[in-house]
């Protein structure tokens, strides 16, 4: 490889979960994200006194992403529509719209619009797809942080 060329993109899988007790109410967010080629893995978590399980959604791929220290090729995995259509389908559009939202012919703000953006620019810094899987639904990854979310806010809970 020629001393100028680019050093290849690695590719991760990001798995999120975020977590309620109420909506709202107490709130946890966690991320898995493995490295294929190496076989690593690292996790967090965390929790938030009052929010909403859209909000801990979004934080819980806010932080995954956020903990990349370079490009890469990443594969969002999350069991929330909100999250991968909002990727996706809705994010664009937003952008285009001043980061407003139709609903009924009429232009609204974007709910959550400070973790949205804050999403779209670390999105920008990868090169990123989205896998939507079903939650509750036996896959590994995302019932450990669905587990690691829920211990997060009872643990915040436990300070009440």
């Amino acid at each position: 490889m020629p001393a100028d060329a680019p050093a290849p993109i690695d590719h991760v899988r990001l798995f999120t979960d975020g977590a309620c007790s109420g909506n709202p109410g107490p709130g946890g967010w966690a991320y898995i994200l493995n490295h294929p080629a190496s076989g690593q893995t690292r996790d967090a978590s965390g929790a938030v006194p009052a929010t909403t399980n859209n909000r801990m959604e979004l934080m819980g791929v806010i932080e995954g992403l956020a903990s990349l220290k370079r490009p890469c090729r990443v594969e969002i995995v999350t069991d929330s529509q909100y999250v991968g259509k909002g990727i996706v389908e809705w994010m664009p559009k937003w952008k285009v719209q001043g980061w407003r939202r139709k609903e009924k012919g009429a232009f609204k703000p974007v709910v959550n619009l400070d973790l949205w953006q804050k999403v779209d620019e670390l999105v920008a810094k990868h090169q990123v797809k989205v896998t939507v899987v079903l939650g509750h639904n036996g896959h590994p990854e995302n019932e450990a942080c669905d587990r690691m979310a829920v211990a997060a806010y009872k643990e915040l809970k436990k300070g009440f």
